[in-house]
């Protein structure tokens, strides 16, 4: 069993001698504090003339172990979604060597707790397209806005708190496909945080 421990802001990933870093998302809370069974997977932060590209980076990943994603902070969801999706696409669609119980993580740092924490996102099926529907939709200036209103997070918890159980799971999930990850996490975080759960498994990235 193989622990995942790594430097609490920066992550370093070590090849052929060269040290490369991953400016990690940051959060106020762990939603998961230890992954064991794990290989990485990096998503690095690259600049080409004018430029901003998202580099992969799976070498060390193994089909049946958990898939740790540590992706740098400043990449916008247009660059790292679609890689994410070809690596769960690769994952699902594997038969041979299948495991049920290897899951898909998102690494970020605990401000507060000044650890390593994780986001499971397995059962997410990003979808690169505008949904229809009741939207909440997180926007590039890190703003909520439910039904094209501009809304706070407090005053959304209290709604969502306030609704039937049989009518929480009729929000749909929209994130700004220029929004950084770094504040992508932070949103899926505040998402995971609320009491009653949001069991949608579709995001748009549009």
């Amino acid at each position: 069993m193989i622990k995942y421990i790594f430097g609490f802001v920066l992550l370093l990933f070590i090849s052929c001698g060269n040290k490369e870093d991953i400016l990690l998302p940051k959060a106020d809370c762990s939603i998961v504090k230890e992954v064991v069974d794990l290989s990485p997977i990096y998503i690095f932060f690259r600049v080409k003339g004018k430029d901003t590209l998202a580099e992969v980076n799976r070498k060390n990943s193994i089909i049946t172990t958990n898939w740790i994603f540590n992706i740098d902070k400043r990449l916008p969801l247009r660059l790292v979604i679609p890689e994410v999706m070809k690596l769960q696409q690769k994952k699902r669609e594997e038969k041979e060597h299948r495991n049920e119980l290897a899951l898909n993580y998102y690494s970020y740092a605990d401000s507060i707790g000044k650890n390593l924490a994780f986001i499971p996102f397995t059962n997410v099926y990003y979808k690169l397209k505008k949904p229809i529907g009741t939207v909440i939709f997180f926007n590039k200036k890190n703003q909520i806005l439910l039904e094209n209103q501009l809304i706070t997070k407090e005053k959304l918890r209290e709604l969502i708190d306030n609704l039937p159980e049989n009518k929480a799971n009729n929000f749909l999930f929209r994130f700004d496909k220029n929004l950084d990850f770094g504040s992508y996490i932070q949103s899926k975080i505040f998402i995971q945080t609320l009491e009653k759960k949001m069991n949608s498994n579709e995001e748009f990235i549009y």
